[in-house]
């Protein structure tokens, strides 16, 4: 515990005191563009233009280049306000969770009394209809999400779809005639470029910070702790992020979003010389799966990984210092079938140079499963460049939507006024129309009545749907339906449905 300590204080995320790769041909529509349901999708077939690079000596006075960004940033980035109820903490442990204590304060004592959480971050504007992006630990576990534009203006937010692997969230609010960020292409951005941080720090709304990109591919180990297929490749800079920027704009003197900013690095989780913020050529692909599909679509070559060190070039006797050395490969996965072998060193990817393994998990995670790709490998003295066919994590390369309540194999209906007298309910919805699906593999029967779920109890089939959402879109693998009701001749019945099957 006490290194885990020691490594929470040292890698601190930005905005856990809110609430808690990829692709690069992937971005979104620019301001001119219409309204439409596909925004997001199409958006995603091209990045913005590049930014073009001049010499210092020819570039118009900083001030002017900072001002123009500025003046395009500001109204597209927003304040989210997560609120999570004291019942959902207990239920999340967040009460006992460490993360918790360090961002909001030690915790009560004894017998006091849990109180709901408030905590504030940011977020950037996608679409002119509402799209908007921003970490997924700023609203992880809420069940409030409050959005302030720039204007004041307020609107309760819904969520979309997460990705804790790369803590990202897709969020959306009902309003129209939006301003939006157009999307920059992080992959041009250059060490030593300066980028704005664009966010609400501190509930001190539109603050614009500036700083110098001081690396990029960066890898903390933050998202990989506890999280499968945690995927880091950070921008890093020194511009200043404080406890309430996640979420917010990273963007380049175009005034063009080129990073979510996401975490410090800091021994006391306030800004103390560096952050970091998640590449547009990973946010573009999650945030257009999100809304396509309700999950991530991620590919995966099927091979366990080890960077090329000193250590390891002696060790193995490697004659090259830039690459990522195959420590094993998995049966039927995509490396295998390309032929990809134990002790080969992977040196691009689609003829992008891949150094380390941060950068190899960020191009490999622009693609979904199904799509093709080059890799180049070195093997001895040979250099082979090879086409693989990317799988996804179960082997197959499908596309999966997220199932949403029909999987349940059941249709709801209230139940009327008459029947709770009978039954001596003050609440219920009963089952009717029973298929195959998950209801009937867990044992229930037409006519059963649910009570509650979870421990929430059942007055509406909404009810029963924002759980079922609630469960699938958390981080949990544990996705469980513990229901208690009974049948209309006054049978009592507990059931656990498994949403994971």
């Amino acid at each position: 515990m006490e290194n885990f300590s020691k490594k929470l204080i040292s890698f601190a995320l930005v905005a856990l005191v809110s609430s808690g790769v990829s692709i690069g041909a992937y971005s979104f529509l620019n301001r001119s563009k219409s309204i439409s349901d596909n925004a997001i999708e199409e958006a995603g077939n091209k990045y913005a233009k590049p930014v073009a690079f001049t010499p210092v000596s020819n570039r118009p006075a900083v001030e002017n280049d900072f001002t123009k960004a500025a003046a395009k940033s500001v109204n597209a980035v927003v304040s989210i306000k997560s609120t999570t109820s004291a019942k959902q903490q207990q239920q999340q442990g967040m009460m006992q969770d460490p993360f918790f204590e360090f961002f909001f304060g030690q915790r009560g004592g004894g017998n006091m009394k849990p109180q709901p959480r408030v905590g504030m971050g940011s977020g950037v504007i996608l679409t002119p209809d509402g799209y908007i992006v921003t970490n997924n630990h700023v609203i992880e576990g809420a069940d409030i999400l409050e959005v302030t534009l720039n204007d004041k203006k307020s609107y309760n937010a819904k969520i979309i779809g997460t990705d804790p692997s790369t803590d990202l969230a897709l969020i959306k609010i009902e309003a129209k005639d939006l301003p939006t960020l157009s999307f920059g292409d992080s992959d041009k951005l250059q060490v030593g470029e300066w980028v704005l941080a664009v966010g609400n720090p501190f509930q001190l709304y539109s603050t614009v910070t500036a700083g110098i990109v001081s690396a990029k591919a960066r890898s903390l180990g933050m998202i990989n702790t506890g999280k499968a297929m945690g995927i880091e490749s950070f921008i890093q800079t020194d511009a200043a992020v404080n406890p309430g920027n996640s979420g917010g704009a990273l963007v380049n003197t175009d005034g063009e979003l080129v990073g979510i900013n996401t975490a410090i690095y800091s021994e006391t989780g306030a800004y103390s010389g560096y952050s970091f913020a998640i590449p547009t050529s990973i946010v573009s692909k999650v945030i257009t799966d999100l809304k396509q599909f309700g999950s991530v679509q991620r590919a995966v070559l099927g091979v366990i990984i080890r960077e090329i060190n000193a250590d390891l070039a002696k060790e193995k006797d490697i004659q090259i210092q830039d690459g990522i050395y195959i420590e094993e490969v998995s049966d039927r996965s995509s490396a295998m079938e390309a032929g990809i072998k134990k002790g080969d060193i992977i040196i691009a990817i689609n003829d992008v140079p891949v150094k380390t393994v941060a950068a190899l998990q960020e191009q490999v995670n622009r693609y979904r499963p199904g799509d093709k790709i080059k890799v180049t490998i070195q093997r001895g003295k040979d250099t082979k460049t090879l086409p693989v066919t990317l799988k996804n994590n179960q082997g197959n390369t499908e596309i999966t939507k997220t199932k949403g309540i029909d999987s349940l194999g059941a249709a709801f209906k209230e139940l009327k006024d008459k029947t709770k007298q009978e039954l001596n309910i003050s609440s219920g919805v009963q089952v009717t129309g029973l298929k195959a699906g998950k209801f009937q593999r867990a044992g229930i029967r037409d006519g059963f009545i649910i009570l509650s779920i979870n421990g929430v109890n059942i007055k509406s089939v909404d009810t029963i749907e924002s759980i079922f959402n609630d469960i699938m879109k958390g981080n949990s693998r544990d996705k469980v339906m513990f229901i208690t009701g009974i049948y209309p001749n006054g049978k009592t019945g507990y059931y656990a449905v498994d949403l994971s099957e």
